[in-house]
């Protein structure tokens, strides 16, 4: 399963109504290998919550047949970071959210509550349901902060160049 990001990070600050790192959510098909783009983020982090037991595959999960062409290549036209499977679906009502690093090293994930409040850890999460009640039917388990792998192979040159110099930096030849 892949998640992947426009080739430059977002540079506004300010939020918006869609993810500000991901333009794409996808997943890969057991039986043909093609990439298959899922329509929202809450169906990919169905697909993702479930994977071993029931992994995507063109025909239970979308209206295409292996038959059909691939969705989307995945190659260098864009940024992709690969997410690990079954990790816990977002609890209704939260909002999970990725943003690339401008360095591209990795994508940072953050929780966002029903009324805006943004969660950036188990801590801030833990502390959260216990100052609210309401939410007494969810548990910090409900939550990951994994952060998807950013392939390598997908970054754009000219960010590999930029960060070179830094200890264990990715070589700039493709």
């Amino acid at each position: 399963m892949a998640k992947d990001s426009p080739k430059t990070p977002k540079t506004s600050s300010s939020r918006s109504a869609t993810n500000p790192s991901v333009s794409v959510w996808a997943a890969q098909c057991e039986k043909c290998l093609k990439w298959r783009r899922i329509a929202t983020q809450e169906e990919f982090e169905e697909i993702r919550s479930r994977f071993t037991e029931e992994p995507f595959n063109c025909h239970n999960q979308t209206n295409a047949s292996c038959d059909d062409p691939t969705d989307i290549e995945y190659d260098s036209s864009r940024t992709w970071a690969i997410d690990k499977p079954n990790l816990p679906k977002t609890p209704s009502g939260f909002k999970r959210e990725l943003y690339l690093r401008r360095d591209y090293s990795k994508m940072d994930p953050y929780y966002f509550t029903p009324s805006g409040k943004k969660l950036r850890s188990f801590t801030e999460v833990t502390t959260f349901l216990q100052q609210n009640p309401e939410f007494s039917d969810v548990k910090p388990s409900d939550f990951s902060f994994t952060s998807p792998k950013v392939m390598i192979d997908t970054i754009p040159s000219t960010a590999l160049l930029a960060n070179s110099h830094k200890k264990g930096a990715a070589s700039s030849t493709k």
